[in-house]
């Protein structure tokens, strides 16, 4: 039964069953605690959590998930995988144990002539918690389970919680017995091999208080409603469905693996140590391939930090791994294609973006094909280093330079020091390694507190529903408040120049979303007014002002505010975000569909968007995308706006936006002449395209691999721009006595006037310097039968130094030795040169040893070969000293 089957299969079971089919969210979920989403339960979670009343009471999803921990450990066992597939159904209120133990065994043990997945009964073992004798019981009455393949098993393996404060419960997990030749009998606690785990089923029926541990924890009470949250791995039931050893064999991904064999030439599942060695490389192969594919394709582009590291992790680690098992081409245009004909049929729109995943893709393997090169020079050089100190190990720290700075990874640090003969300090490396990762569990284990942080919100929602929220409406509210804050706690009061937070009834101010600013404005009350500095959601459906007292003494039990906006602010912002939608618009219709926004600001007068690109823009298609955009203004095209469900805005085909998270009951789609531009959106937006006033594009750069940004300015900011250049062009038009058209012309003979005189000048000053190498060299002494030029030049940098060197050592002629070392000083760092003839070399001298002789007086460093070396310092207040050990070590040979 093939992998699409089974999840149709799933999703169809429970639809049959009254439960709504939710579409999986994208892996981009925006959540406070999460990279990305990793539980089929993600989306459900504010349900969960009693901050949103759930649309349906049963629903139904194949969550796409991602678990990014311990990345080095993939492929060494074959249970785990960074992406996977979730399963799952939910109970918001609805059925509870006993629904969800029927559900269950009616999908694993149907026949699949009904619709099942045909699992034997007899082979079927479940878990529960020891106390839990409902689920106990319902196993039997149900199922037909006898009791001794029903296993009790405590709370790390049988009570479920977030990991803070919330719902939880205990749970109850299906096994599969694979046979005696996976291990031994005895059910899940003797050997989890053989007893597979494929579903858990979760009874959430408490409200924790204080989550210590997995397994310590505090219960504050009931929930007001029993919920049920279950989660079925597709990937472990397809290699059991499909006769397979593990999840890598399956058929959305042993194909990678296939192709991997024929490109490299090498057999997965060969025999031998070798052989164990290449198929944990086959295996990172085809998780990293499918993971990578499914991440580019909800948005996430390779980067520095965050979501792009992991992603930029995951791909480079497949290419080094198609490397280490021999093939040195470009793996990817190879290999991704497979991974999207296999995951296509479930996820088209892997198909339909392919073009722009693949460009981002492609470019990040060409990239790191660069950095193997620029690795390999800089493990040279540290490899150089260890050997010229007489060591023979690579410190940890240099090791983790290269992985960490320079993207060079260990593995390939080893094989190369092990040719070099070397060793590396892996314990070093590995503590290095270890710091990080405990760096980034205590950062995520700190965010994980923001959801306490909500709890004053939630209190404030529940005890009085959400916020009327007017902003589409309205500019002006008579309002009544319902909670005063300041630092997180209620206050009766907040006088003049306090800052705090104001909860309204009713509100007329945009809250900061989808990249547009906060509404700014006042809300004014009865001797005294407060400015609004800026308008958040900290939960869903409960609108917060941040506000400053400018008059008077705002009272918490104020009778009636009136809160107004700025009408000022909220044009320019509507301007703003109109014209971001016009400018994604042109930027697809001159660049191509691929050309996609992956983020943006927009405030009053200003927007930036930020869209996947490789290469920079050039003038002429900036200039077309500002074209373009203004004619769409120019055209007086309508702005309109309408609800609908997130399906049916797709088919409509509106752009929803990467990361942005969308209820699919009803989603609010922008439009901007028609099918020209559809984007689900909800900010505020003019009423005509031809309101937004002007587009003046003022910038095009880039915010890292494969995103570029562009900045525009509209309506009066836009104007106001466009009024600075012209009177720039009347000034220089004026100052150099040339009609406007005739600048561009007039300035680059300036320029390029100006360029002859400076390399005259450079050949003038040249001159005049190599003019005292004569006088240097004639000043040489006899050290020891040497002749040396050892001398301070004071204004000199590194460069003339260099020069002035060379040129003296070919005035010192004749067969005696000559060693030159000059000393420059200028803007307070030091530069050592020096320079040998081959008579000073056979003498035993060595440029190189000169300048790291001197250099430590210079507080610097400095190398090269034996005819000549350079280096430097931040001292010059010791070129004396620096210049006396040259001439003791020249002595001395």
């Amino acid at each position: 039964m093939s992998s699409a089957e089974i999840r149709n299969r799933f999703l169809a079971h429970f639809e049959q069953r009254g439960h709504t089919v939710v579409p999986s969210a994208s892996l981009l979920l925006d959540d406070p605690n999460l990279l990305f989403v990793n539980a089929g339960m993600v989306p459900f979670k504010p349900y969960f959590l009693g901050q949103e009343t759930p649309p349906f009471r049963r629903a139904t999803s194949v969550q796409k998930c991602v678990r990014t921990l311990d990345i080095e450990e993939v492929g060494k066992t074959t249970r785990h995988g960074t992406f996977f597939q979730m399963n799952g159904n939910f109970s918001f209120g609805d059925y509870f144990k006993e629904g969800a133990i029927q559900y269950a065994w009616e999908l694993v043990t149907n026949p699949q002539s009904e619709g099942g997945l045909g699992f034997d009964p007899d082979l079927i073992w479940v878990t529960v918690l020891p106390e839990d004798d409902e689920a106990r019981h319902f196993w039997k009455s149900v199922a037909g389970l006898p009791d001794e393949r029903i296993q009790p098993r405590g709370l790390k393996d049988n009570y479920w919680n977030m990991g803070v404060p919330g719902p939880g419960g205990p749970c109850s997990e299906i096994y599969v017995d694979r046979g005696p030749a996976y291990g031994p009998d005895g059910g899940p606690d003797a050997d989890e091999d053989r007893f597979l785990e494929i579903w858990n089923l979760v009874f959430m029926q408490e409200e924790l208080s204080a989550v210590r541990a997995k397994d310590d924890f505090d219960i504050a009470g009931p929930l007001p409603s029993k919920n049920i949250d279950t989660g079925m791995g597709l990937e472990r039931v397809a290699y059991l469905l499909q006769g397979k050893q593990n999840l890598y064999e399956i058929d959305t991904v042993f194909p990678v693996i296939e192709k991997a064999m024929e490109l490299s030439g090498k057999k997965y599942g060969a025999s031998g140590a070798d052989g164990h060695v290449d198929d944990v490389r086959f295996r990172v192969v085809a998780d990293h391939v499918r993971s990578s594919l499914m991440l580019i394709g909800d948005g996430v582009t390779p980067g520095n930090e965050g979501r792009g590291y992991v992603l930029r992790r995951l791909l480079r680690r497949a290419v080094r791994n198609m490397r280490l098992l021999g093939y040195q081409d470009p793996a990817l245009p190879e290999l991704l294609p497979v991974s999207r004909d296999r995951m296509g049929e479930s996820y088209p729109e892997l198909v339909s973006g392919w073009d722009r995943i693949a460009q981002v893709a492609y470019a990040e393997e060409d990239a790191f094909r660069k950095t193997l090169q620029a690795g390999t020079q800089i493990f040279d050089l540290a490899a150089s280093e260890v050997r010229e100190s007489g060591a023979t190990t690579i410190p940890g720290d240099r090791a983790f330079a290269l992985h960490d700075t320079y993207g060079f990874p260990i593995d390939l640090t080893l094989e190369m020091a092990a040719e070099a003969g070397l060793s590396v300090d892996e314990p070093g490396f590995r503590q290095l390694m270890s710091e990080q990762r405990e760096r980034a569990k205590a950062d995520a284990r700190a965010k994980k507190g923001q959801h306490a942080d909500t709890a004053v919100y939630r209190d404030i929602l529940d005890a009085n529903g959400p916020t009327e929220w007017l902003a589409y409406e309205t500019l002006e509210t008579e309002s009544r408040p319902l909670a005063l804050l300041r630092e997180g706690a209620a206050v009766g009061a907040l006088a003049t120049g306090e800052i705090g937070e104001l909860v309204l009834d009713r509100t007329p101010f945009y809250a900061e979303s989808g990249g547009q600013v906060a509404d700014a404005g006042v809300i004014e009350f009865e001797g005294g007014a407060v400015e609004v500095l800026d308008v958040q959601r900290p939960v869903r459906g409960l609108v917060v002002h941040q506000v400053r007292v400018v008059d008077g003494e705002l009272p918490a039990d104020a009778a009636l505010l009136h809160a107004r906006v700025d009408p000022q602010w909220r044009i320019g912002a509507r301007q703003a975000h109109s014209g971001t939608h016009i400018v994604h618009a042109a930027l697809r219709e001159v660049l191509g569909p691929t050309a996609l926004q992956s983020g943006s600001y927009n405030r009053p007068g200003y927007l930036r968007l930020d869209f996947g690109w490789l290469n920079a823009l050039s003038p002429d298609q900036v200039r077309e995308i500002e074209q373009v955009a203004n004619n769409a203004l120019r055209a007086d095209l309508a702005v309109a706006w309408e609800y609908m469900t997130l399906s049916q805005a797709k088919d409509w085909g509106a752009l929803a936006l990467f990361g942005e998270t969308y209820d699919d009951q009803k989603v609010r789609v922008v439009e901007i002449g028609g099918p020209w531009s559809r984007e689900l959106c909800g900010g505020t937006h003019v009423d005509h395209s031809s309101q937004v006033g002007t587009v003046v594009v003022t910038g095009e750069s880039s915010v890292g691999s494969g995103n570029r940004r562009i900045e525009a300015l509209t309506g009066v900011e836009g104007f106001s721009y466009l009024a600075r250049e012209r009177d720039v062009v009347g000034q220089l038009s004026t100052l150099l006595k040339a009609q406007p058209d005739d600048l561009v012309g007039r300035v680059g003979d300036l320029v390029d006037r100006l360029k002859q005189v400076e390399k005259e000048m450079e050949r003038i000053r040249l001159q005049q310097l190599l003019s005292g190498g004569a006088a240097l060299a004639e000043g040489a002494t006899d050290v020891n039968g040497v002749r040396l030029v050892a001398q301070r030049l004071d204004g000199a940098g590194g460069g003339d130094v260099r020069t002035l060197a060379t040129d003296v050592r070919a005035r010192l002629t004749g067969d005696a030795p000559a060693v030159v070392v000059l000393v420059g000083a200028a803007d307070g760092k030091a530069a050592i040169v020096a320079a040998l003839n081959d008579a000073a070399q056979a003498r035993g001298l060595a440029a190189g040893d000169l300048v790291r002789a001197a250099a430590p007086f210079l507080d610097g460093k400095g190398g090269g070969k034996a005819d000549l070396a350079q280096g430097g310092g931040t001292d010059v207040t010791r070129i004396d000293e620096a210049l006396a050990a040259v001439t003791a070590a020249v002595a001395s040979a």
